[in-house]
C-alpha cells in the first residue's frame, strides 16, 4: 500500500491517506477510529494496517491527487537515523574514506519537509548547498539486537529522502547534522510505501535530476552496507523505535565532486526518485 500525509481544501492540517491510483483515500473517511499519521498506522501494527487495507478496497470516491499538497511521508519519527559515506562513488568523490563501520548521524526534526515544498536559505550561511538522493528506510516492529537475516523484517516500508547538504559547513565542522539539518534541508515522501510492494530494497533505480539535468542514476544494489546490514547495525547499540526512518546514503555524482561543481541556486528546482516508490521535488530559494 501507499501512504501520505496531504493537506486537503478542507482540512488545514495533514492528514494521513492511502494512495490508490491517481487518488487519495482519507483514512479518516474510510475509518472513524483510523489513524491520523503515518506513526499511529505503524504503531497499531498489522492488524490496524490490515483494517486500513480492508476498507480502502471497498471505497470510491477520494480526491485527485492534483488537487492535495503534500507533507513529510514522516512527520514526527523517533528519530530520523542517516548513512554517510555507503556507496563507494560517493565517498570517493568527495574524498572521503568509507570505513570499517557505517558514518551515522542524526537529522534534526525541523528539516523534515515535503513534496513540492520551498526550501529557503540564507546565502550568508552557504552558497555550496548539494542534493542527495537517499532511500529512506521506515521501522516497523521494535529493532533490539537483530540479525542480518531477520532485519528487513523489522521494516515497515520505504520513502524517497533528499538529503541536502551545505557542504562548506559539512568540511568545516567535525559533525554533519547541522550542515544536513537547516529547515527544510531534510524532504521526505511523498509516499511512504509498504515494504511488501517494494520487494528487494538492494534492486532498486535511484536517480536525481536538477533543473532539467540527470546527475544522479544509480541502483541501490551499490551500496556498501546493506538496508539489512544497516538495521542490524544500528540495532545493536540502541533500539529502533516504530518510526524510525533511516536515510541510507547517496549514490555518486553530488555537485560538489562535478567540474564545474553544480549546487543548487535561487530558484532551482531538484527531483530525486527511487523507482516503485517515488519522485520527490524541492523548489530551492536563497535570500539574502
Amino acid at each position: 500500500m501507499r501512504f501520505a500525509h496531504v493537506t486537503v481544501p478542507d482540512q488545514p492540517r495533514p492528514v494521513l491517506a492511502v494512495v490508490q491510483g491517481e487518488t487519495a483515500l482519507v483514512v479518516r473517511d474510510l475509518l472513524a477510529d483510523g489513524p491520523a499519521t503515518l506513526h499511529e498506522l505503524i504503531v497499531g501494527g498489522d492488524a490496524l494496517l490490515d483494517r486500513v487495507r480492508d476498507a480502502a478496497a471497498g471505497a470510491g470516491g477520494g480526491i485527485p491527487l492534483s488537487q492535495v499538497g503534500y507533507a513529510s511521508a514522516v512527520l514526527a519519527p523517533p528519530v530520523v537515523l542517516a548513512v554517510g559515506l555507503n556507496y563507494a562513488a560517493h565517498a570517493s568523490e568527495l574524498s572521503l574514506k568509507a570505513d570499517t563501520a557505517p558514518t551515522v548521524f542524526t537529522l534534526w526534526p525541523n528539516s523534515l519537509t515535503g513534496h513540492e515544498a520551498t526550501t529557503t536559505w540564507p546565502r550568508s550561511l552557504s552558497e555550496s548547498v548539494d542534493y542527495e538522493a537517499e532511500l529512506g528506510v521506515i521501522i516497523g516492529r521494535a529493532a533490539k539486537d537483530v540479525t542480518v537475516d531477520d532485519a528487513l523484517d523489522h521494516v515497515w516500508g520505504y520513502t524517497v529522502v533528499n538529503d541536502i547538504t551545505a557542504r562548506d559547513i559539512q568540511f568545516s565542522e567535525a559533525q554533519w547534522s547541522r550542515c544536513k539539518s537547516f529547515d527544510g534541508f531534510t524532504p521526505t515522501g511523498p509516499f511512504a510505501v509498504t515494504a511488501d510492494e517494494v520487494g528487494d530494497p538492494q534492486d532498486l533505480h535511484i536517480w536525481t535530476v536538477v533543473d532539467g539535468h540527470r546527475v544522479q542514476d544509480a541502483s541501490t544494489g551499490q551500496m556498501i552496507r546493506s538496508v539489512a546490514t544497516l538495521v542490524a547495525h544500528l540495532s545493536q547499540s540502541a533500539t529502533l523505535l516504530p518510526g524510525t526512518l533511516i536515510s541510507t546514503g547517496s549514490p555518486g555524482g553530488a555537485g560538489y565532486s562535478r567540474d564545474p561543481q553544480i549546487f543548487l541556486r535561487d530558484r532551482s528546482t531538484v527531483t530525486v526518485g527511487v523507482d516503485g516508490i517515488g519522485e520527490l521535488t524541492t523548489h530551492c530559494r536563497i535570500v539574502d
